[in-house]
């Protein structure tokens, strides 16, 4: 007896159908429209041109360290041009580096001992340049200022500019010789003790130690 087929099972999957025209259109109603072009800058003012030459030869007085002049012409820019809201920022940026800069100079040291002290408190703070800047202005008016002189002598050893070093050194020590047994064992010139003209001029010269040794005697005796 033949034996009957049965009927393959139908798939309960549905099938999928293309997207019709009506929900095509319905998607791209849904998307949002492209956003609107930016609208073009607004045409600069006839005043912010002047106002950035003005702005300009503020920034060259400055560069000059002509610090009262340049604030002065920053300051029109903000009075003359209040309308130039995106200078202004700059503006009181270099305000202040001139207003800091004028205060440093209303409190510089003017005599001899204020420099030498501001000399000491710079090469304590490992600001050498401005230590030497005050060191040349104390030996510019006193010459033969021995202290000032072996100070510039630590602060060019500190920047390893040897030459320099020991030139200020060794005039140092002509003017006061005690300045030989200090720059010995002062650890500031700590840069120079392989220079073989610092070790020269710490270097007792011969007869030094007798020729002391005897005038202490002859005032002794008398």
């Amino acid at each position: 007896m033949a034996k009957q087929r049965r009927p393959a099972p139908r798939s309960t999957k549905a099938r999928a159908h293309p997207p019709s025209a009506r929900t095509a259109r319905e998607a791209e109603a849904a998307e949002p429209p492209p956003p609107p072009p930016p609208a073009p800058a607004p045409p600069r003012r006839s005043t912010y041109f002047e106002a950035v030459a003005v702005y300009e030869r503020g920034l060259e007085a400055l560069q000059r360290h002509a610090y009262q002049q340049a604030a002065s012409l920053l300051e029109s820019v903000l009075r003359q041009y209040p309308e130039e809201k995106e200078l202004h920022e700059r503006v009181r940026l270099y305000l202040n580096v001139c207003q800091r800069q004028g205060a440093q100079r209303e409190t510089a040291p003017q005599s001899i001992d204020e420099r030498l002290y501001a000399a000491t408190l710079a090469i304590n703070g490992g600001q050498y340049d401005q230590a030497i800047a005050h060191l040349r202005l104390v030996r510019d008016e006193d010459p033969d200022n021995d202290h000032a002189i072996y100070m510039l002598a630590v602060a060019h050893a500190q920047r390893d500019e040897h030459a320099e070093a020991v030139a200020h050194l060794e005039r140092a020590i002509v003017l006061n010789p005690e300045n030989r047994a200090l720059a010995r064992n002062d650890p500031d010139l700590e840069p120079l003790r392989d220079d073989e003209a610092f070790r020269a001029a710490v270097d007792a010269p011969p007869g030094f130690r007798s020729d002391r040794r005897r005038s202490v005697k002859t005032r002794s005796a008398r």
